[in-house]
């Protein structure tokens, strides 16, 4: 028999992503190589800056290189990747920098459209970059020249990967390594919701009348880019666009800046209120219309409805003229008027994944 539910709840626990995983497995596999020490933990460091210690399931020599392995958690998110075994390969190269290779359980880019080039392992920009500096540090620490290649593993990830959206993406052979900021937040929760209305009520009661409601760090960084605002008045929303909207009903504030990336935005433009891949998903037939009615022809119309992904359909649109990303900010800021109150100014941001702009509605002062 399950325990009983307390009365209280507890604040749901955040976990650490499969990117994170993956850094501390290729450091821990690398120091190895280079100091013959074997760890049972290894500390990393997140691109935010904070430092995490992960347990090792095991770190030894194999082949001509090293692995080591840790166990995914991914807090109270509902994660398919919870539990499950990632391991990283590393062999010593005569030649400084790190090679990238899919093992088991990790995909390859088979389609264009996505951040990372067709036939490219699936392990993204920023997991690249936390384990490329990681390694370079070690490599500088014990007086190292030459390189590395590291080959992450997910034991059973190809079966898992028919859980997620990598084979309709034309990811195939296993999952992607994924994480912006190393830390997994658990979405799908009142308690996450509560800290969004909190972070809004925090905001007002110090003087803040301008908001910024963000899915994530770029579009965080483009807000301060663009407005200077504090932390304070930055409200990291994730997907829960309809927590900020439906809490301005009580506590409205003079202007409500949005701002994520051009996805998660044609999902609002939709009218979706939760913007994560389980609750709601990119409509290219839609985005085809919006198009049309900004002067595409029928050619691109088609492309686009053909597209692998969002992102792909902007860029055939921008190529062609076709001012996609405005017309779905639009769309998406007549939604979200039509949630708050009258007094509350609204604009809306699309960005890339580089954190430009590429589509924009509403007063821009």
């Amino acid at each position: 028999m399950r325990d009983e539910t307390a009365e209280q709840p507890a604040p749901l626990r955040s976990g650490l992503t499969t990117g994170s995983c993956a850094t501390a497995t290729s450091l821990a596999a690398a120091r190895l190589l280079l100091t013959g020490t074997a760890a049972d933990a290894v500390e990393i460091i997140l691109p935010k800056g904070k430092q995490v210690q992960m347990r090792l399931e095991f770190c030894r020599l194999a082949d001509d290189g090293a692995e080591a392995g840790t166990i995914k958690d991914a807090g109270d998110d509902p994660d398919v990747t919870h539990g499950a075994l990632l391991y990283s390969r590393v062999r010593l190269l005569s030649e400084p920098g790190v090679r990238f290779n899919a093992g088991r359980g990790v995909g390859t880019v088979t389609r264009p459209g996505l951040v990372l080039g067709v036939g490219e392992p699936a392990i993204n920009p920023v997991p690249r970059k936390m384990i490329g500096d990681h390694l370079t540090q070690l490599a500088a620490e014990r007086g190292y020249s030459g390189g590395f290649e590291v080959t992450v593993n997910v034991e059973n990830g190809e079966a898992l990967a028919l859980k997620t959206m990598n084979p309709r993406l034309g990811i195939l052979g296993g999952l992607s390594i994924l994480g912006t900021s190393g830390i997994v937040r658990p979405f799908s929760c009142a308690a996450y919701i509560a800290s969004i209305h909190q972070g809004i009520d925090v905001a007002k009661t110090n003087g803040y009348q301008h908001i910024a409601a963000c899915t994530g760090n770029a579009s965080e960084d483009t807000m301060r880019r663009v407005y200077n605002l504090p932390e304070i008045a930055l409200i990291e929303m994730g997907d829960f666009i309809g927590a900020v909207l439906k809490h301005l009903r009580k506590v409205p504030v003079d202007k409500l800046s949005i701002c994520g990336g051009f996805g998660k935005i044609s999902k609002l433009a939709a009218g979706h209120m939760d913007l994560h891949s389980r609750h709601s998903s990119i409509d290219l037939p839609q985005l085809a219309e919006w198009a049309a009615a900004v002067g595409a022809d029928a050619a691109l119309q088609q492309g686009i409805r053909e597209a692998n992904t969002s992102q792909q359909a902007l860029v055939m649109a921008s190529a062609a003229g076709i001012a996609l990303g405005d017309a779905v900010c639009q769309h998406a800021l007549a939604f979200a008027r039509s949630v708050v109150p009258a007094q509350v100014q609204v604009e809306v941001f699309a960005i890339d994944r580089q954190g430009g702009i590429v589509g924009h509605a509403g007063a821009f002062q």
